[in-house]
């Protein structure tokens, strides 16, 4: 049933979008009826809603500290462009390490091998001789050495235990410090500290100082040889690498030979000696290793007017720095070849995309140039000390132990015998001095001329008044407990002569190889 209230209700839109309706039929007055709330004033809205926008809705785990829906897309989404991004760039980096080998190789080509090569083969050539020389100076020195400073024989052992425990140390850091820093700029570190530790040592007058030093040396040139290697062979052509790193070991054994003939031609003669002062005692073995220094001053000159390696400035991302280098190599080649117009064509190098270097710099106003220095020391030495350790890994393990064998025999046949001989000979030449020695026991000489050589005697509690000894050679003869009276030495040759507990009166000693004191 129809109710004829309702039908008489009539649907009106206002102006501002509201809906009204009128009571009655088409055309009857009525009293409008406004079905629905009027708007409610801001001060109505209620305190929940309060701050909320009409379009958005509270996300109800917002204060739950639970993230959106939408925020862990987006997420999700930023973290796969991420991966595929480094992704990318690995495959890149990766490609570019692959082909720089090749393209190096294709440089090394154009530019040649003539007179830059063989110009840093004598420099390094000589860094190498050093490193030979040092390896032998202990070995030498031990036999004279030991009388002036009193050094008994396990002090000897670990004076020659020490200087090679120190060289090894020195290649293992060396070694990874010259990827970090260069192989020019640590080789000029390793000779100078071989340079100043040695040239130290030659006025060492104790056994303690001595040992330090020589230590310090021998952790200075042990790094010398995996940067020779490394820096010399970084210049070469593949085909050419194995024949000059060949020819470059010769200088090692010519280190030896200089060794062996300056010890020969320096340690016996001890009268070559001298003093400065009371205290400091300059005998023959320290010229000897005054002179042994040569090498390495030679080696130390030559290297700072050689350039970088282009290859370790192009792993650095020091492309500009490496072409320069590059061209320098290909001109100096070419110009001795003759060929003075020929251009070099390397224009674009591709270098890999390394990141940026892992050192701390302090960049900001408060940061001292100290402050930033030792960041990057400390820094780069963290780096060193974790490629060393990184030696342990387990597919390394077994490597580095046959490595450590082998460099174990070769060191202690041929270093440690190095040490060992030179004190059996001495040995062997007293067993046979012994043998042949003459003694005369309280023997009374007066107004004799000696004038034949006295050759392995020991006279004890002898008397030798108004005596000449002219003309001759005393070589091996100890006099104990004797008198000398009113005697003259004149041109007298000595060798390992001594005179224990003597009493000498108005005796003259002129042109002799005997020491005043």
């Amino acid at each position: 049933m129809d109710d004829p209230y309702h039908n008489n209700v009539t649907q009106q839109v206002t102006e501002g979008g509201e809906y009204t309706y009128t009571q009655g039929g088409e055309g009857q007055d009525g009293y409008p009826y406004q079905a629905d709330y009027p708007p409610q004033d801001e001060d109505a809205r209620s305190d929940a809603t309060e701050g909320a926008d009409d379009d958005e809705q509270m996300y109800e785990g917002e204060y739950q500290g639970v993230p959106h829906p939408d925020e862990i897309k987006e997420a999700r989404r930023a973290a796969r462009t991420e991966a595929r991004r480094k992704a990318r760039q690995a495959a890149q980096q990766e490609e570019e390490e692959d082909n720089l080998p090749e393209q190096y190789e294709a440089i090394m080509e154009d530019c040649g091998h003539g007179r830059f090569q063989w110009m840093l083969f004598f420099v390094l050539g000589l860094a190498l001789m050093a490193d030979g020389v040092d390896g032998f100076v202990v070995g030498f020195v031990l036999p004279s050495a030991e009388k002036d400073m009193c050094i008994s024989n396990s002090d000897k052992g670990m004076l020659g235990l020490l200087v090679y425990v120190a060289m090894m140390v020195g290649a293992l850091v060396w070694g990874g410090l010259c990827d970090k820093m260069g192989r020019r700029k640590c080789l000029i570190y390793v000779l100078t500290i071989d340079l100043v530790f040695s040239f130290l040592s030659c006025f060492a007058q104790g056994y303690g100082f001595f040992l330090f030093f020589r230590f310090c040396s021998g952790f200075g040139i042990g790094g010398s040889i995996p940067i020779v290697y490394t820096y010399f062979t970084e210049f070469l052509q593949m085909d050419k690498r194995g024949e000059h790193l060949s020819w470059l070991c010769m200088f090692w054994m010519l280190g030896g030979l200089y060794a062996s003939f300056t010890a020969w031609g320096i340690i016996p003669h001890y009268g070559w000696g001298f003093a400065i002062g009371t205290e400091l005692q300059i005998h023959s073995w320290r010229l000897f290793i005054l002179v042994c220094l040569f090498p390495a001053l030679a080696a130390l000159v030559g290297v700072i007017f050689m350039p970088e390696s282009p290859r370790f400035l192009l792993e650095s991302a020091r492309h500009d720095e490496a072409w320069m280098v590059l061209r320098q190599v290909h001109d100096t080649n070419w110009k001795a070849k003759g060929e003075p117009e020929r251009v070099f064509t390397a224009t674009n190098i591709k270098t890999p995309q390394t990141q940026e270097d892992e050192f701390i710099e302090i960049q900001s106003d408060t940061g001292t140039a100290f402050q930033r220095w030792t960041v990057r020391h400390m820094t780069m030495l963290q780096q060193v000390m974790a490629n060393i350790m990184s030696l342990s890994a387990p597919e390394l393990r077994l490597q580095g132990l046959f490595l450590v064998i082998v460099w174990f025999c070769l060191a202690f046949s041929y270093h440690g015998l190095g040490v060992w001989f030179p004190d059996m000979i001495k040995y062997m030449q007293y067993e046979e001095y012994e043998s042949k020695v003459k003694v005369f026991h309280r023997e009374r000489v007066e107004r004799f001329h000696f004038n034949f050589s006295l050759v392995n005697q020991i006279h004890r509690e002898g008397e030798y008044i108004h005596d000449k000894f002219a003309n001759i050679e005393i070589n091996s003869v100890k006099f104990e407990d004797s008198l000398f009276e009113n005697c003259y030495f004149e041109d007298v040759k000595s060798t390992n002569t001594f005179f224990e507990n003597c009493t000498i009166k108005n005796t003259v000693f002129y042109n002799t190889g005997i020491m005043q004191h």
